[in-house]
């Protein structure tokens, strides 16, 4: 037997890696400079008092409120005197957590706030209340109003913000010295400490006060050497008698819908379909913290358009993000740098349940889905490929994360998905493995994740889409080191994925590499009055080879950032190096340019073009592309708004042109109030072939319209009503658009919480 030396190399370096990795993970302790701060008492509403949620603050419970101010500008000024001043008065009973804000401005005819769907305003003058319920600096729920009260809300963990939609009440309300918000946040849409007796929380309050520039006001100074937020926090006491309730919800729904669909290009008749769908999701929070939903032909639908993409000349499968509600509710346990868990991949679910929450220092997110159609994504080295099997398949998603010392994790991952065709043939993916986030100090952290799959397809989908045959296995590994401090940076990645890994819970579009990333960051930051407020400079390397060794990708890039007047930020890049594709080396020099400006509260620009070497994947030959993508957003008073974005492309060969791409997306909205809005979309794509320049035949046009008419009320996330209209249209070079599918769309969601 031949034993091959370059992988027991490659082993061995593997093994001291992964030993070092456990030595610092289980030896090293963090090193904190920061002594505990002293908490804040929140005082108790008593007596039967109740408050009303209206933007007045005219009950005498507030007189008794816990007042703090928020004294520090953190961005773009370094911790300085803001420019406005904000105060946060906070108090609670039983049930409720009560905020309320007082933002005082000197123009109040300057402030910056619309009538807009809920999760919709960032460019406005805004306030929240950051909470860390658990004070174990590793997660935190956000709460966020603009000055009439519309609400946005999310969760922060290291790995990122991740939306999520809980039921609580506020009000907002303009005066003659600023604004007032009113936030009523019920406990019962909260996950904290099971204890009695105080509890000791972390919190943060923020105010967004956007005028030439986009000023963030903090309750404590940001230390930009510390890259862990959460462990500035304030901290509050208090919450002595909180109660989740009963903490049951029931969110009944019932949609209707009449579609009349033909092919694509076709000009047959329409073929009609009725369907009328009771549904059920039921959400038992049978701790303060541990969340248990079971669904029955559950409420999946999603009413907002996915934003048409270009999707001419790609490699891989483009990502969607996740909107539907059953799916964002506890994300952020399943958000990890490799996306195992990716759900839009579930087309049509039967019925699931769904457990999350956080016991102690343990969190855990679970899932099972029955799902009436199979996506499935064939990654590549180079290339990916998809289909849609008619089959039943059950999912299954079992996530643990153990916090370790003051602000690390350690977790698991288990998924599985299974099914059986109508051959008799079993399908089978199946994935486990392990990760890790461990802060050293404030500047320093890694993060690591090793996965590692099985997976069976059935017998003809191998055949067809060139898959392994029987049963075959694969693993996934990641890695990052970063340090990060105010004025300097660095980082370095590596990543490998075997050619046999599949994560069909996931979103993995590539296989069969190994990719290094080194960089590094310079940074400068300006108080307001200067030229700039932020500017960096960022040079790094990227070297990506197959299983094999052989070349798949190298670029060296500079990348520049800039803030400023108006709003205005700035991004230039520029990258020079090579990419293989079908074992052929391609140049893959280019340039952007990207900007954005705001000059006033109603009007944005944007813009982003793009210069530079591509690869003709379609012809396999190198290409010179032209992009650019120009985007506005205009608001006309409180109620109405307009958004209008397009992308243009053009890829140039020896021969000359190839192809003209052209992607349009229009959105107009009238908000009546808070509650309802009407919304149109148009999206629109032509692409437009020179067939001469195409080594193989190819139609010379091709074209889509897709229109949506909305009519939306929502009281809250769930207790909704929708009324739409929604089509599409397609055309090629002899034919004109021709209507595909008309659909007529009806839904009513009710929260029955209790």
């Amino acid at each position: 037997m031949r034993i091959d030396t370059n992988t027991c190399k490659k082993s061995k370096i593997a093994a001291a890696a992964f030993r070092l990795l456990l030595a610092a993970v289980f030896l090293t302790a963090p090193a904190w400079a920061d002594g505990e701060k002293v908490p804040h008492r929140v005082p108790k509403v008593t007596g039967g008092v109740k408050i009303h949620v209206d933007g007045r603050l005219d009950e005498s419970s507030w007189q008794k409120a816990l007042v703090l101010e928020l004294n520090y500008e953190v961005t773009p000024g370094e911790n300085i005197k803001p420019p406005v001043r904000t105060e946060v008065l906070l108090t609670y009973n039983d049930n409720y957590l009560y905020a309320a804000f007082r933002a005082f401005d000197p123009e109040p005819g300057a402030i910056r706030a619309v009538y807009t769907d809920r999760d919709n305003f960032p460019d406005h003058d805004f306030v929240g209340l950051v909470l860390d319920t658990f004070n174990d600096e590793r997660r935190s729920y956000d709460f966020y109003c603009n000055p009439l009260g519309i609400q946005t809300d999310g969760s922060e963990t290291p790995q990122g913000w991740v939306e999520w939609d809980a039921i609580w009440n506020s009000a907002g309300r303009i005066t003659g010295d600023g604004y007032i918000v009113e936030m009523a946040i019920p406990f019962s849409s909260l996950q904290f400490q099971r204890k009695k007796g105080d509890q000791v929380w972390g919190i943060d309050a923020i105010r967004i006060y956007p005028r030439n520039l986009k000023h963030t006001i903090s309750l404590f100074p940001k230390d930009r050497n510390n890259n862990c937020y959460m462990c500035q926090f304030e901290k509050l006491i208090g919450f002595d008698g909180a109660k989740p309730g009963k903490n049951l919800e029931f969110d009944p729904t019932l949609s209707a819908l009449l579609t009349q669909k033909r092919g694509p290009f076709s000009t047959g008749e329409f073929v009609s379909k009725n369907k009328v769908e009771p549904g059920l999701t039921a959400r038992w929070g049978f701790t303060p913290n541990l969340t248990l939903s079971a669904a029955i032909n559950p409420d999946f639908s999603q009413v907002e358009a996915d934003v048409a993409q270009l999707d001419i000349n790609t490699q891989f499968a483009l990502y969607y993000p996740e909107k539907r509600p059953f799916f964002m509710e506890g994300a952020d346990i399943f958000d990890m740098p490799l996306t195992a868990v990716y759900t839009r991949s579930l087309a049509e679910p039967d019925w699931g349940v769904k457990l999350t929450g956080k016991e102690g220092g343990h969190s855990i997110g679970f899932y099972s889905v029955q799902d009436h159609i199979t996506n499935l994504l064939f990654p590549g080295t180079q290339l990916s490929g998809s289909t849609s099997l008619d089959m039943k398949t059950m999912g299954t998603v079992l996530r643990y994360r153990l916090d370790v010392g003051k602000a690390s994790t350690v977790g698991l991952l288990v998924t599985d998905r299974e099914g059986e065709n109508r051959e008799g043939e079993n399908y089978f993916n199946r994935l486990a493995g392990f990760d890790a986030f461990w802060r050293f100090n404030n500047k320093k952290y890694i993060k690591f994740q090793f996965l590692a799959s099985r997976t069976r397809y059935p017998g003809a989908t191998a055949d067809n889409y060139g898959q392994p045959g029987g049963a075959f296995s694969g693993s996934a590994l990641d890695f990052l080191f970063r340090h990060e401090s105010r004025d300097f940076g660095y980082f370095a990645s590596y990543r490998q994925v075997s050619p046999g890994f599949r994560a069909d819970r996931g979103f993995i579009p590539q296989v069969g590499y190994r990719k290094a990333v080194a960089t590094m960051i310079f940074a400068s930051w300006k108080n307001p009055g200067h030229w700039y407020t932020f500017i960096n400079a960022s040079p790094s390397f990227e070297y990506e080879v197959d299983y094999n060794d052989n070349l798949i990708y190298k670029n060296f890039k500079v990348t520049s950032y800039y803030n400023g007047p108006s709003q205005t930020s700035i991004a230039m890049l520029a990258g020079f190096g090579k990419q293989s594709f079908m074992g052929r080396l391609f140049p893959t020099n280019k340039g952007e340019f990207y900007i954005s400006i705001r000059p006033s509260g109603s009007l944005q620009f944007i813009f982003d073009t793009i210069y530079g070497d591509q690869i003709d994947f379609d012809n396999i030959r190198p290409a010179t592309m032209l992009f650019f993508a120009p985007g506005l957003t205009y608001k006309v008073g409180r109620h109405l708004s307009l958004g209008l974005d397009h992308i243009f492309e053009r890829l140039n060969v020896d021969l000359g042109r190839l192809y003209t791409a052209n992607v349009s997306n229009l959105r107009l909205v009238y908000q009546f109030n808070a509650r309802a809005f009407l919304r149109t979309i148009l999206q629109y794509v032509d692409y437009n072939y020179n067939v001469a320049n195409y080594l193989t035949p190819i139609d010379s046009r091709f074209k889509r319209l897709f229109t949506q008419v909305l009519f939306s009320y929502k009281i809250n996330p769930q207790t909704v009503l929708f009324l739409g209209y929604s089509n599409n249209y397609y055309g090629h070079h002899t034919m004109r658009l021709t209507g595909a599918n008309h659909t007529f769309f009806m839904k009513i969601g009710y929260a029955l919480v209790m």
